[in-house]
This record gives C-alpha cells, sequence and structure tokens, in this order.
C-alpha cells in the first residue's frame, strides 16, 4: 500500500513541510530511513539521524526547530510518537485476519462459539465455555471449562486459561501465558511438612488488558485475582493469588507481585519490580527498575526507586554518598587512628 505525504497529513490532522506527493510504502527507524519510507522523529538525542537519513517523510513534533537542513518530507503533529503509533495500528488492522475453525480444534459440545471466529490449529476449548465474537485462538491454546472469553480477543500460541477464568473483550495475551495457575499456597505443619491449599477461586480480566509472552498470573484462593481495565503486563511478569492491579497501570518484564497485593490505577513499574504480599501501592505511584517495595505506598503520584525503595530524590543524594564509601571509610579509619593518638597522650 502506498500512501502520499498529503493523504498521512490529512488522516493525523498534521502539517507539510515539503512535497505533498510524495510517496511512501513502508516504516522504519530514522536511522535506518531508504526511500519510500516514513520515519519519526521524538526523542532530541535522534535529532541528527534527521539531517542524514533517506526515509521519504518524517512525522515531527509542531514544537520542532530543525538545525540544518532537512532533505525528507515533514509532517508536523502534535505528538510524533503517538502518531506514528496511530499509523502503525492502522497498518496492523489492514492486515488480512485468519478465520474459520481448524479440523484439528477441539471444541467440546457444551461451548458457545461466537461469530467471525478463528480457531487454529490443536487448539481445545472445554465444557460450557463461551467465546465472544471476533476472537483469534491461535495454536495450541488450552482454555479450561467454564471459562468466558469475551469479543475479539486475541489469544497467541500456547496461551493456557484454566477453568473459570473470565477474559474481557478487546484482550490480547501473547505466547506461553498461563493465566489461573494455582495461588502459591501452602499450610506448614507439625513435621516440618507442607498441606497445600486448594485454590478455589478465579483470574478476572477486565477489558482491554494486554498480557506480554510468558507471565503467569495465579488463581484466587478464594474470590478473585483481577487485572482491571487498560491494565498492560510485560513479558515474563508474576502475579500472585489475590493481587488486584489497577486501571491503566503499566508494569515491565520481570515485575513480581506476592499474594494479595492491591495495585492502585495508573501506576507506572519497571523492570524487576518486586513487591511484597499483602500491601497497597496507591494510585499514579511509579516504581522504578529493581524497585524493592517492602510496605504500602500510601501517597499517591509518588516516585521511588531502590531495594528497599525510597524516595527518588532520595534514592539520588544517596547514590552520590554510595560512590564515596570507600574514600569516607579511609578517612573514618585515619580519623579513629587519630583519636586513639589523643587519647594516649
Amino acid at each position: 500500500m502506498e500512501f502520499t505525504a498529503e493523504t498521512i497529513a490529512g488522516f493525523l490532522k498534521g502539517e507539510i513541510e515539503g512535497n505533498p506527493d510524495i510517496k511512501v510504502n513502508t516504516i522504519s527507524k530514522i536511522e535506518e530511513g531508504q526511500s519510500g519510507a516514513l520515519s519519526f522523529l521524538a526523542n532530541p538525542k535522534y535529532e541528527h539521524y534527521l539531517y542524514e537519513t533517506k526515509s521519504s517523510i518524517v512525522l515531527v513534533n509542531k514544537s520542532f526547530v530543525p538545525s540544518a537542513m532537512v532533505s525528507a518530507t515533514l509532517i508536523r503533529v502534535e505528538n510524533a510518537y503517538e502518531a506514528f503509533a496511530t499509523l502503525l495500528r492502522m497498518v496492523d488492522q489492514s492486515r488480512p485476519r485468519k478465520k474459520g475453525i481448524h479440523a484439528t480444534a477441539i471444541i467440546e459440545t457444551s461451548a458457545k462459539i461466537g461469530s467471525d471466529v478463528f480457531i487454529g490449529p490443536y487448539a481445545y476449548i472445554g465444557e460450557n465455555c463461551i467465546i465472544g465474537d471476533g476472537c483469534s485462538i491461535y495454536p495450541h491454546v488450552y482454555i479450561g471449562d467454564k471459562t468466558i472469553i469475551g469479543n475479539n480477543c486475541i489469544l497467541n500460541p500456547g496461551v493456557k486459561i484454566y477453568h473459570e477464568c473470565l477474559v474481557g473483550e478487546g484482550c490480547i495475551i501473547h505466547a506461553g501465558t498461563v493465566i489461573g495457575s494455582d495461588g502459591f499456597g501452602f499450610a506448614p505443619q507439625s513435621d516440618s511438612e507442607f498441606m497445600k491449599i486448594p485454590q478455589l477461586g478465579n483470574v478476572v480480566l477486565e477489558d482491554h488488558v494486554e498480557i506480554g509472552a510468558n507471565v503467569t498470573i495465579d488463581r484466587a484462593t478464594m474470590g478473585s485475582t483481577i487485572i482491571r481495565r487498560g491494565v498492560k503486563l510485560d513479558n515474563l511478569i508474576q502475579i500472585g493469588h489475590n493481587v488486584e492491579v489497577g486501571e491503566n497501570s503499566v508494569m515491565a518484564a520481570q515485575t513480581g507481585i506476592a499474594g494479595s497485593t492491591k495495585v492502585g490505577r495508573n501506576c507506572m513499574f519497571g523492570g524487576q519490580v518486586g513487591l511484597s504480599g499483602h500491601i497497597k501501592i496507591a494510585n499514579g505511584t511509579k516504581i522504578g527498575a529493581q524497585g524493592g517495595i517492602l510496605g504500602d505506598v500510601k501517597e499517591e503520584n509518588t516516585v521511588i526507586i531502590g531495594s528497599p525503595a525510597i524516595d527518588l530524590k532520595k534514592f539520588l543524594r544517596s547514590s552520590v554518598i554510595f560512590k564515596k564509601l570507600p574514600e569516607m571509610k579511609v578517612k573514618i579509619d585515619s580519623l579513629e587512628k587519630e583519636i586513639e593518638s589523643l587519647k594516649k597522650k
């Protein structure tokens, strides 16, 4: 598919600087741009690529002022990154979608399958399941008994959803993710062994949740583990039993949340963040990579980092001291020797 700068600018409500008739048929990074490609510039540290890129069209912010001549046609928009994402979404949605039910798929007779559904090879759909309209269920997906999948969901290859879980509309679950496996519940016995506690609850994903590859979300002991509307989880994340993650929160890879913790709305977690169990995280909390949270975060919209995590400004001041600790140790040893010498005199 080819699009002119004029067509793209009209779609994005942007302003053209250059040739409105120039055409693009692909997208690329600005540093790898070729003739016929569309790129974007949002981060100032990539600005130098703008003056050497071979991309035909580049999206830039309206406020951007170039410091040299630009050969590409520019389209000025309010937010170049957001505009580029909008175009990517349009391209993705224009791709042909698989349809139909493969002959090797196993669907129990009591399951209800909506219209315009794709079910790939060797997928299994259990008893009394409900699959909504427009869903795509790729090969080797397992959906346990009495699970409900909302309209227009995408379950990528190898996704496993245990029994009685609920998935809302417009959810995307990537390959290898397991939803509804048993929570980590074991009661210590007098003979130093552990008795398994049955996990009788489920997992609820609300609408427009996206979950990365190889994520595990444990079912609740009782009640539900809940991932609220609009949550986005990266790959390799562990969510423990009875956890609740608030609306529109996002988490980077290898985050781990222990059981019964409640995460508020609009939170942002960096990679490898760890939360202990039975704590509450206030709305809008931002936690830097490898942050370790041992207790409640009560104040909304705070930014914390470190393990155990502390306020970002305190952490930055502390990090300056960390670097000086070896020199400080030498000075302290010297002062101790002087004090001992003075005592002897």
